[in-house]
């Protein structure tokens, strides 16, 4: 009798083991339970003016597209024009996971040089060339340098677009841009890039700058004319010098905190998502420039455009930047040859 009772004791022990085995839920590859899908809401920081490109494509592809593919599982909330604080605020929450997406620029270059590389002066071309460097191998190496580095994921490169100097007096030759007081964004490679055309550099963040312009703490600024238009530049500026002197992408990350905690059936509606909005923000930044263009002409801004004289005045000016990156960064001078071979 004993016996049979140890038995009897042994083969339910067996199926409750076998039971717990099947009963729960692993992932495709038989490795650890995969995450239930829970419902989350996407916070996604920037800091461009509500009808950007960056924020229409937001609007238009992004949200749509994620809560409808996920079945209402994921909602997205924008939050335009620093709404939750500055580039470096919304970055840094990001990083920290307190909010789940952000679209900065290469703020993150301080930490992760590699990442401000398609922001040296004159080197990435025209928006076929940026988007064969930036959605190729190239961009795939950044991305992964800056997950490695900061812990955050990149879903897709946009555009913000080449940057071009607003300014309240015409510049026309090298000789206006001395004693300029020109701002420029906080990272030194448009520090350098100022001050090596013979400005006068005051570096701020984007959020400061209309007031900057308007009280003339400064005579002008740099960015896409995208930005000149969304932000209103055009109130307090009166003159754009088409010189292309450096293209600005923009990277849609988010926390790898948050990404951890999705099914894999939400982060593939993540990714597609992602690249949609990607695609659509692309086709809107470089249909925009002859709109903002001739909207900005409209507001009474005069555009300047460089002849060739003119324009190698102002790359040969920046070279000596160029051989301060070769010397400080063994993968600099190989990553730059790799880029303008993609232009050809």
């Amino acid at each position: 009798m004993k016996k049979q009772i140890k038995v009897a004791l042994a083969c339910l022990l067996a199926s409750s083991i076998l039971m717990a085995g099947c009963g729960g839920k692993t992932s495709s590859s038989g490795g650890a339970p995969a995450p239930e899908a829970k419902t989350y809401t996407i916070k996604v920081a920037n800091y461009y003016a509500a009808e950007h490109p960056q924020n229409v494509a937001l609007r238009e592809k992004f949200k749509p597209l994620i809560e409808q593919k996920s079945g209402g599982s994921l909602k997205v909330e924008i939050y335009e024009n620093n709404k939750l604080g500055g580039e470096q605020q919304f970055y840094t929450g990001v990083r920290n996971g307190t909010i789940e997406m952000g679209i900065p620029g290469m703020i993150m270059q301080a930490d992760v040089p590699k990442m401000g590389v398609p922001e040296w002066p004159f080197l990435l071309k025209d928006f076929k060339h940026a988007k064969a460097v930036l959605n190729g191998p190239i961009g795939k190496e950044l991305s992964e340098e800056l997950e490695r580095v900061h812990g955050v994921r990149v879903l897709a490169w946009s555009v913000n677009g080449f940057r071009m100097f607003s300014t309240n007096r015409p510049v026309a030759s090298m000789q206006d841009f001395k004693g300029l007081r020109l701002r420029m964004p906080n990272t030194p490679v448009f520090v350098k890039l100022g001050q090596s055309l013979g400005a006068n550099v005051s570096p701020m963040p984007l959020s400061e700058v209309f007031t900057a312009l308007e009280q003339k703490v400064v005579d002008g600024q740099d960015n896409p004319i995208g930005v000149v238009r969304s932000s209103g530049f055009y109130e307090v500026q009166s003159n754009i010098l088409e010189s292309r002197h450096g293209f600005t992408p923009n990277v849609l990350i988010v926390s790898n905190k948050f990404w951890e905690k999705l099914t894999p059936d939400q982060k593939k509606v993540v990714e597609e998502s992602a690249q949609a909005y990607a695609e659509y923000q692309w086709e809107l930044s470089e249909k925009s420039y002859e709109e903002d263009k001739k909207f900005l002409i409209g507001k009474g801004m005069k555009f300047i455009t460089p002849d060739d004289g003119f324009r190698q005045q102002m790359e040969t000016s920046v070279q000596p930047i160029y051989g301060e990156y070769y010397g400080k960064y063994p993968w600099a001078k190989e990553m730059v040859e790799k880029i303008k071979a993609q232009a050809k």
